[in-house]
């Protein structure tokens, strides 16, 4: 069967200078992890030996995505500048390989008049959705100045993923810090802080009533849905005390996808398919940072008891959300 993957990251060797390069205090320090084994080579290639990997997992179509924090930490005018090359960079590679590759725009967040007119330009050179992150600086998504956002995202027919990203430093110096570097750095990332953002991001965009204003708008939650899915009982309760038109749940069934993330666990599959419906789910190996072989792909999808759920999971989905047809 087709599969397509939707959380697949990329980067470029002047972007992460510009990134690495930034005073004390304005970076990311989860940048370190793409320098783990063969990462930035892999985030750095959109072109054969991408290819190769695909297969090897036995992928079909990537839809890439500037990995963290994309363009976030900059100043307002170059997070302009270098979200427009990326942009251009990634349309080209996708006119390079049109039938194995997509992309999401990355987005000028640091500038919020001009995060509309690039989503409109990125979409008009092919890009299928954008990702953006849940706070850029002290701004939090559900800021009002993102506002134009969300209704271009709308009408455009655009979703919008919330990748997660590293906690500001209060946060990890009060939760996430007393260990040696690498497990603070592993606690308020990809261990557990990471996924409590992203969370959090969505979490607010429905309490802020952002669902309510744009009906139409879809977002796209990675990791299984980054824990939201899996506290709706208690969540639900923010709806009520926010005066929301519907509860979390409803809106999490009606304007969230999720994706895998490489997370092959038949459990949380199963989790997640008592709180949505299997047309919310989508396939993605989070790749290069998990990599999952094409026997582990195999058995995973055994877990789906019908072939119409495993078909919409690895490919029909997709190509209905992203507007995929090669």
């Amino acid at each position: 069967m087709p599969i397509i993957a939707i959380e697949e990251h990329w980067s470029t060797p002047t972007l992460r200078a510009a990134l690495t390069t930034l005073p004390r205090g304005s970076g990311d320090d989860s940048l370190v992890l793409d320098e783990h084994g063969d990462n930035l080579e892999r985030l750095e290639d959109l072109e054969d030996a991408r290819l190769r990997h695909m297969d090897e997992q036995g992928v079909d179509v990537q839809i890439v995505s500037l990995a963290p924090p994309a363009t976030g930490p900059l100043t307002p005018a170059d997070a302009v500048a270098f979200s427009r090359d990326v942009n251009d960079v990634a349309a080209g590679a996708v006119g390079r390989h049109p039938t194995r590759l997509r992309a999401f725009a990355t987005l000028p967040m640091p500038s919020p008049a001009d995060v509309a007119g690039e989503l409109e330009r990125a979409v008009g050179l092919g890009a299928v959705g954008a990702m953006v992150y849940g706070r850029t600086g002290e701004r939090m998504l559900d800021d009002p100045a993102y506002e134009d956002l969300f209704a271009a995202a709308a009408a455009l027919g655009t979703p919008i993923f919330i990748h997660p990203q590293i906690a500001p430093a209060p946060v990890r110096d009060a939760s996430y810090s007393g260990f040696d570097p690498m497990t603070n750095l592993a606690l308020s990332t990809f261990g557990w802080g990471w996924h409590l953002e992203a969370a959090t991001a969505a979490l607010r965009l429905i309490a802020r009533g952002t669902f309510d204003r744009h009906p139409n708008l879809q977002l796209v939650l990675g990791h299984w849905g980054e824990l939201l899915l899996f506290w709706l009982d208690r969540a639900d309760a923010v709806a009520r005390v926010a005066g929301l038109d519907r509860t979390v749940s409803e809106y999490v069934r009606s304007n969230v996808f999720v994706t895998s993330s490489g997370m092959f666990n038949p459990a949380l599959l199963r989790h997640v398919l008592e709180v949505t419906t299997v047309d919310r789910l989508m396939f993605s190996t989070d790749y290069p940072f998990q990599r999952p072989t094409a026997g582990d792909v195999q058995a995973f999808l055994g877990a789906f008891d019908a072939d119409a759920d495993r078909d919409a999971f690895t490919h029909l989905t997709a190509r209905k959300v992203f507007g995929i047809t090669d």
